[in-house]
C-alpha cells in the first residue's frame, strides 16, 4: 500500500505526495486526503504548526508510465477539426 515515514528529517513536499489535492474552496485551497482537512497553508506546514512534528503520512505519487502519458495526449487531441461555419 503505502509506506509511512517513521522519522522524517525535514518537512515533506506536499506537491509530491499522493494525498495532496487542490480544493475548490477559495478560502482553503489546499487539501490532505489522508488526514481529511483543507487549509490556507500547505498541509505539511499546517501539521507542523498544530502537532509540532513533521507529517508522517507522506507517500510519493505513483510514476506515470510513458504509455499512459501518450494515451492521455491522444485523448486530449481533437479527432477531426470541424469544417462547419457558424453564423452569429
Amino acid at each position: 500500500m503505502f509506506s509511512v515515514q517513521t522519522e522524517p528529517s525535514q518537512a515533506p513536499n506536499c506537491w509530491q505526495c499522493r494525498y495532496f489535492a487542490i480544493s475548490w474552496d477559495v478560502a482553503r485551497p489546499y487539501s490532505c486526503k489522508l488526514m481529511g482537512f483543507k487549509s490556507k497553508a500547505i498541509p505539511s506546514l499546517e501539521v507542523l504548526r498544530v502537532d509540532g512534528q513533521f507529517c508522517h503520512g507522506f507517500a510519493p505519487k505513483d510514476q506515470v508510465s510513458p504509455q499512459r502519458v501518450d494515451m492521455r495526449l491522444r485523448m486530449a487531441m481533437p479527432v477531426k477539426p470541424s469544417r462547419q461555419i457558424w453564423e452569429a
